[in-house]
């Protein structure tokens, strides 16, 4: 069984976030970025090759959070390229549900 982890950072508490899952993260785990968290999706990446987290199933974000962010600022991001998948507030709930997940761990620092 794997776990989804909904993440909710600022900039500031990014780091510290990543380092939290790291203490639970096993290989198939997957995590959704919520609020603007998605903004930072390179700045995460950085962290979870420093807290040597790996074998990440899949990384998400929803898109009301991402029409939340400028267009200019989406654009330099390229979401699309580094996200599994960009979900409607009822694919979120579909998926935190889903049997492939043992547990739901949201961390917002």
């Amino acid at each position: 069984m794997a776990t989804l982890y909904q993440l909710h950072s600022t900039m500031d508490t990014l780091r510290r976030s990543a380092e939290e899952m790291s203490r639970t993260w096993r290989t198939g785990d997957s995590i959704i970025l919520l609020g603007t968290t998605a903004a930072f999706i390179d700045w995460l990446n950085a962290y979870l090759n420093d807290s040597e987290i790996d074998g990440i199933a899949g990384i998400y974000a929803l898109a009301d959070d991402i029409s939340q962010l400028t267009v200019n600022t989406a654009g330099k991001l390229n979401l699309e390229s580094k996200l599994t998948d960009i979900l409607t507030d009822e694919e979120w709930i579909s998926l935190s549900q889903d049997s492939q997940f043992d547990k739901v761990v949201t961390i917002a620092l």
